[in-house]
């Protein structure tokens, strides 16, 4: 939803950054840059601005609309595989527990336990609950008489990108969303 703090404060006035195919960079998070690097980079020439806010910044010799849509003149070509962080974890996971569902307290838990010669790889950690993850404690899921949602995978960075989709932050500026879910299905 649009923010109207956007309107008074130009330090709460981000740009949507898009790759040169009009793609964002990043769907969550969300790829946004300062109004200041916004405006640097179109003086530099290295992005186009697509939109703008209504609010103005002034220089002494130049007043310019705020840029609320960019995008780069050279395309950047997206990494096949994240990078394995806690928040690309959740991510993958949809943030919910691999072993009962729940989006609260959520940890990480190694599926083949450390002590069992378990890594800390895609294949080998999941999303979970802290009740979930102290109720597993060192043992496999099948000790613990758990089953897990999905198999932990290494997911590629579309399929990232496409789960970011499901999570639209809460401050989306209504220039954006011409950007942002042109891709998405669209409900009969």
């Amino acid at each position: 939803m649009y923010h109207p703090d956007l309107i008074r404060h130009p330090e709460a006035c981000p740009a949507l950054v898009l790759n040169a195919d009009y793609t964002p960079l990043s769907y969550y998070p969300l790829s946004l840059w300062p109004w200041q690097t916004a405006v640097k980079a179109v003086f530099l020439e290295r992005v186009d601005i697509v939109s703008s806010y209504e609010r103005e910044v002034h220089s002494p010799t130049r007043a310019m609309k705020i840029p609320s849509v960019i995008a780069l003149r050279q395309y950047v070509k997206p990494s096949e595989f994240p990078a394995f962080t806690r928040f690309n974890l959740f991510l993958r996971d949809r943030f919910s527990c691999q072993y009962c569902g729940t989006s609260r307290d959520l940890t990480f838990d190694h599926v083949v336990p450390r002590a069992y010669g378990g890594r800390t790889t895609w294949e080998n950690v999941v999303a979970a609950c802290a009740p979930c993850n102290l109720r597993k404690g060192g043992r496999t899921p099948a000790e613990a008489h758990m089953h897990l949602y999905r198999t932990p995978v290494r997911p590629t960075s579309w399929q990232l990108q496409d789960h970011g989709r499901r999570f639209p932050p809460n401050y989306l500026h209504q220039s954006w969303r011409d950007y942002l879910y042109w891709d998405v299905e669209l409900e009969a």
